[in-house]
């Protein structure tokens, strides 16, 4: 008998602000201000496999990998002592948003 997928919830830990990240960017932002889409403190339940609404879709690129890994009750061992978490970070290298994501 198979084990049912668990519940993933998603945190928003911290959001950065380019400054934050370089004095002086390699690439000039458009807009130089932190991530427009996610907010410190933001969270998300992912029960199924999509994309929850309101999650950028390039954050959602980094975490979709590591959420299913814990939906499918994986564990990040040996990279991190609390069993069913990890951090995962958006690939905006100018104003990343940083991830809690957990089973739960």
């Amino acid at each position: 008998m198979s084990e049912e997928q668990a519940k993933v919830k998603i945190t928003v830990l911290k959001v950065f602000k380019p400054e934050e990240v370089f004095k002086e960017p390699p690439v000039k932002l458009k807009t130089p201000h932190p991530c427009p889409v996610h907010k410190v403190g933001q969270t998300f339940l992912l029960e199924g496999y999509n994309q929850p609404e309101g999650v950028c879709g390039f954050a959602w690129s980094a975490i979709w990998p590591w959420a299913v890994m814990l939906k499918n009750h994986g564990d990040l061992k040996w990279h991190y002592e609390e069993p069913g978490a990890g951090v995962v970070c958006c690939p905006d290298g100018l104003r990343p948003v940083i991830f809690k994501i957990e089973r739960i």
